[in-house]
């Protein structure tokens, strides 16, 4: 497992929001759904506890994204500490829970998926894995855990594999 895989999970952006189901990117590069009415039939939210307004759709739609994780900054509970002092903290869900109760978000996902397109372009160039990585100058394996998205690859060695390997041209392209 990298080190990348190891890291906590954050969510670094909110792609959309849509009826109760929320569309995130996380810092591990995943594209991820939460889908909340699982949440709520889960977690059995009961109507007298403060983060039941979150159930209501018009303030589930509200949901921003704070310190990396999501949170309705109009719902909050007051925190009294041991020393005395009393603050209100927001309501927040942990993004570990909200990782692990999320799935991947194929359609965004799909995209990026390099090691897919790496596949495609050597099939159709008609190389084996290990054709393209003596062309290229890497391993079979490597190849392979390119292919299998199980590996990251560094740009150079992207395009040393594309334009050599596979005597193509790389071009990147940042769309809007």
């Amino acid at each position: 497992m990298s080190s990348r895989q190891n890291r906590i999970p954050r969510i670094l952006k909110i792609n959309d929001v849509k009826s109760f189901k929320v569309y995130c990117a996380f810092n591990n590069g995943e594209h991820r759904i939460i889908d909340f009415k699982k949440l709520f039939s889960i977690w059995q939210i009961a109507e007298d506890s403060f983060e039941y307004e979150i159930t209501k759709p018009e303030v589930f739609k509200t949901v921003q994204l704070i310190n990396n994780t999501l949170s309705w900054p109009q719902i909050s509970k007051k925190i009294k500490l041991s020393n005395g002092m009393e603050f209100d903290a927001p309501y927040e869900i942990d993004p570990v829970v909200l990782y692990e109760n999320s799935e991947l978000d194929e359609e965004r996902n799909i995209r990026y998926r390099i090691g897919n397109i790496l596949r495609q372009a050597r099939k159709a160039a008609g190389l084996t894995q290990e054709e393209l990585a003596k062309k290229s100058g890497t391993s079979k394996a490597y190849i392979s855990r390119i292919e299998n998205d199980q590996s990251d690859i560094e740009l150079g060695t992207l395009r040393k594999i594309i334009e050599i390997g596979l005597d193509k041209r790389l071009e990147i392209v940042i769309n809007e």
